[in-house]
């Protein structure tokens, strides 16, 4: 057993500081019995770690992202942001108490998401005229092809029977033809760009997912701000943008939810917020929480 014991002292070393190593014929502690077999050991071996010396514990990704974000200045609304990075697993979310926000123009990916699943189920394609709108309603966010592709899906009755196929629980389709006023969370945006972008489970295809991506992908320039401020190049990110002065108090809604490359790494993010003074300031504002967010994940 003793021949084990340099392997595992060096392994606990590299993870911080080995305290205690004890070596006994029995024990239910499936991290020992573990570290026991990894050694090639027949009996449990017991290891106790504690943090190195001057070597705080890495914090959770939660952690990281909330506490960097709470260290920003006050902002003039409320913001919900959700993260994650496709190639560690970390994901991350902040939730300001503000539950819901409109979706204002974001929502028009869960639609053509909506249109695909149906014309899967079809067993079709999207028609000609179809795939003209869809590359208008995400490219250029025209309305008036949203209209159209919203009367297609079925309106909010549609657009829910897809969101439960891809796992937004916390959506809810705007009344009528409002599909600017659906309500959702970061977290649900989040679902939305994994059933996308992630590695598999998602009810998209193959075929409907890269259809997605290509369209995000090539947004026009003016259009190519919010989540792409965190892109080691913006010209790369594939997102949706949102915004929507509020007549009541002549506040700005401003969302952003895509794909970057940051430092090395794919990362998925969604932005909601409201309360802005001006579409610049939500603009400046989105960017500021997504940058701060990449690198506490990142970090």
């Amino acid at each position: 057993m003793s021949r084990n014991l340099p392997t595992l002292r060096s392994a606990a070393v590299a993870a911080g500081t080995l305290a205690v190593i004890a070596v006994t014929a029995s024990s239910s502690a499936p991290q020992a019995e573990d570290a026991a077999k990894d050694a090639g050991a027949h009996r449990t071996l017991y290891v106790q770690y504690a943090p190195a010396a001057g070597k705080a514990p890495a914090p959770s990704a939660d952690k990281a992202v909330t506490t960097a974000l709470k260290g920003l200045p006050k902002p003039a609304g409320a913001y919900d942001l959700a993260v994650a990075d496709l190639d560690s697993g970390a994901t991350a979310t902040y939730a300001s108490g503000r539950g819901s926000f409109d979706t204002a123009s974001i929502v028009k990916v869960d639609i053509l998401a909506a249109l695909l699943l149906q014309a899967q189920d079809d067993g079709t394609e999207l028609t000609a005229g179809q795939e003209k709108l869809a590359a208008k309603m995400i490219r250029s966010s025209d309305n008036d092809a949203t209209d159209a592709l919203w009367s297609d899906i079925g309106g909010g009755s549609g657009l829910a029977d897809a969101n439960r196929r891809l796992g937004l629980t916390q959506t809810e389709a705007g009344d009528g033809g409002t599909w600017g006023l659906t309500q959702t969370t970061a977290s649900d945006q989040l679902a939305l760009l994994e059933a996308v972008y992630g590695d598999g489970g998602s009810p998209l295809s193959g075929d409907s997912r890269r259809y997605v991506e290509k369209l995000m992908a090539s947004v026009v320039d003016d259009q190519r701000w919010g989540v792409s401020a965190a892109a080691d190049d913006a010209g790369e990110a594939a997102l949706k943008n949102g915004w929507l002065p509020r007549s009541a108090t002549g506040l700005w809604d401003i969302n952003s939810i895509g794909r970057v490359e940051h430092r090395g790494h794919t990362l998925l993010v969604a932005v909601l917020s409201d309360g802005h003074a001006s579409h610049k300031a939500g603009i400046d504002a989105v960017e500021t929480y997504t940058t701060t967010a990449a690198n506490a994940l990142r970090d």
